[in-house]
């Protein structure tokens, strides 16, 4: 029988986890979020970049001719276009984008990637490719796709 002062009920970090099952899912999928963040934000920073800025690179290199507004950027990446503002900035000032003001609405900014910001999507691809494989290694394609339409429920739910 366990008692409260027995090692292998309190783990390694002297801490007993007393969270229902949902809550004990939701902690996973927050540590392995963060943990894939940190880990792909090595890869980013060989190439000058955070997270965030090759986000903002990815997105606009697949938005439709390179462009796309700080608002549209900012709703794809689920941060607010304030935050975003800092991150284009920076992008700009290393050549990676243009921003510019929306002809039709100067109150609308349009962000564009440049040819050196593709050049570094380029460089990064492989990188980037190989160490997401590398998380999923363990799963075959079904279960990716399972794995896949699970967490787009829960994301559903969440809205």
């Amino acid at each position: 029988m366990l008692t409260e002062n027995d090692e292998s009920d309190w783990g390694k970090y002297n801490y007993k986890n007393n969270m229902d099952f949902g809550e004990k899912v939701i902690a996973v999928l927050f540590r392995a979020s963060e943990t894939i963040k940190k880990d792909l934000d090595m890869i980013y920073k060989n190439y000058g970049l955070t997270f965030s800025q090759y986000n903002v690179l990815r997105i606009l290199n697949n938005s439709k001719n390179g462009q796309n507004t700080v608002s549209n950027t900012s709703k794809i990446m689920l941060v607010s276009s304030s935050n975003i503002t800092g991150v284009t900035q920076r992008l700009e000032k290393s050549g990676l984008i243009l921003r510019k003001q929306d002809p039709s609405d100067e109150r609308i900014t349009v962000l564009e990637i440049t040819p050196k910001g593709s050049r570094i999507l380029k460089n990064i691809h492989d990188a980037h490719l190989s160490r997401i494989n590398s998380y999923l290694k363990s799963f075959s394609i079904q279960k990716q796709r399972s794995l896949f339409e699970d967490l787009k429920q829960v994301y559903k739910d969440v809205l």
